[in-house]
C-alpha cells in the first residue's frame, strides 16, 4: 500500500509540472484562439532571467517576480512585433510562427548560459514528511499547491471578470468583438503577456526539479500539449486534472503493467488520450463547438 500511495503522491508532483505548462497553453489559448508550441521556450528564458537577477545577490522570491514582470512585456511585445503580423490568417502558419519562435528561444539561451546542467534553488524546502507509508516532500506539495491556486484563479478570470470575458470574446471572434468596442489588440498583447507571466511561474517551479538548461522543458511541452487536448483547451481545471492524471497513471503504468514498464510508460497518457477522445472529441472537460450555418 505504501509504495501505491509514494507512485500516486510521485505521479502528481509530475503531473503539477506537465500543468505548470499546460495552464499557460490554455491561457493563450483562451485569449487569442491558438496554441503557443513556444511557451516552454518562453518559461524557460523566464528561469534564466531569474538566475541571473540570483547571481546579482537579488533574494529568490524577488528575483521571480522581476522575471514575471519581464515576461510579461517580452509577451506583449512578441505578439505586437511578430504575431499579430500571423493571426486572422492561416492557423496552420500560426503554428508555425510558434515552433520557429521555440527553437530561437532555446538557441539564445543555449549562447547565453551554455546548455550545461544550471542549480536552481527552490522555492519550498528540500526535505521530506511521512504519509500513510510514503515520504511527501515538501518542494511537491508546494508546488501542488501552487498549482491548484493558479488552476482556480484562472478559472475565476475567465468566467467572472470583464477582462476574462473580453479575452474570450476576442479568441472566439476578434471582428465581432472590435465592432462592440473591444479593444482587441490591447486584449492580445494582454493575453500573451499573462501566459507568459505565467511561463515565468511554471519555469521556477520546473527548474529546480529537473535542473536549468535550455531544453529543460521539451519533454514536459509534450506532456502538456496532452493534457490540453485531454482536459479540454477551454477549461484550466481540466488542464489540470489531466496533467494530475497522466502523471499518476503514467507511473503506476511503469510499476503494475508488466510490458509497459520505464521504457514505455510514455505510451500510457497518449493510450489515455486516444479512448477519450474518441468518447469525447472535445476533451473530459472541454465545451462542444456549435458552428451555425
Amino acid at each position: 500500500m505504501g509504495t501505491f500511495i509514494q507512485l500516486v503522491i510521485d505521479g502528481l508532483a509530475m503531473g503539477s509540472i506537465y500543468a505548470a505548462l499546460a495552464l499557460a497553453i490554455v491561457l493563450v489559448n483562451q485569449s487569442t484562439g491558438m496554441i503557443n508550441f513556444a511557451q516552454g521556450g518562453m518559461a524557460v528564458l523566464s528561469a534564466y532571467v531569474s538566475y541571473a537577477f540570483l547571481g546579482m545577490g537579488v533574494p529568490l522570491i524577488l528575483a521571480i517576480a522581476i522575471a514575471v514582470v519581464i515576461s510579461f512585456a517580452l509577451g506583449a511585445v512578441v505578439e505586437r512585433l511578430l504575431m499579430r503580423r500571423f493571426e486572422g490568417g492561416d492557423p496552420d502558419t500560426a503554428v508555425v510562427v510558434t515552433v520557429g519562435l521555440l527553437t530561437l528561444i532555446t538557441g539564445v539561451c543555449g549562447m547565453i548560459w551554455s546548455y550545461n546542467n544550471l542549480q536552481f534553488p527552490s522555492l519550498f524546502p528540500g526535505d521530506s514528511f511521512p504519509f500513510l507509508g510514503a515520504a511527501i516532500s515538501w518542494r511537491s506539495l508546494g508546488t501542488f499547491l501552487v498549482i491548484a491556486a493558479i488552476m482556480v484563479l484562472l478559472q475565476l478570470l475567465f468566467r467572472k471578470t470583464k477582462i476574462g470575458l473580453a479575452l474570450r470574446a476576442v479568441a472566439d471572434n476578434p471582428r465581432s468583438s472590435s465592432f462592440s468596442g473591444l479593444p482587441v489588440g490591447r486584449l492580445l498583447m494582454v493575453g500573451w503577456g499573462l501566459a507568459a507571466a505565467l511561463g515565468a511561474v511554471a519555469g521556477a517551479l520546473v527548474a529546480p526539479r529537473l535542473s536549468l538548461t535550455p531544453g529543460m522543458l521539451d519533454g514536459a511541452l509534450v506532456y502538456a500539449l496532452a493534457a490540453v487536448i485531454l482536459g479540454g483547451a477551454s477549461s484550466p481545471i481540466g488542464v489540470v486534472v489531466a496533467a494530475w492524471l497522466i502523471g499518476v497513471l503514467e507511473n503506476l503504468g511503469a510499476v503494475y503493467v508488466p510490458f509497459i514498464g520505464h521504457d514505455l510508460k510514455i505510451a500510457v497518457p497518449f493510450i489515455l488520450l486516444f479512448v477519450v477522445l474518441l468518447i469525447r472529441p472535445q476533451g473530459l472537460f472541454g465545451r462542444k463547438t456549435v458552428v451555425r450555418v
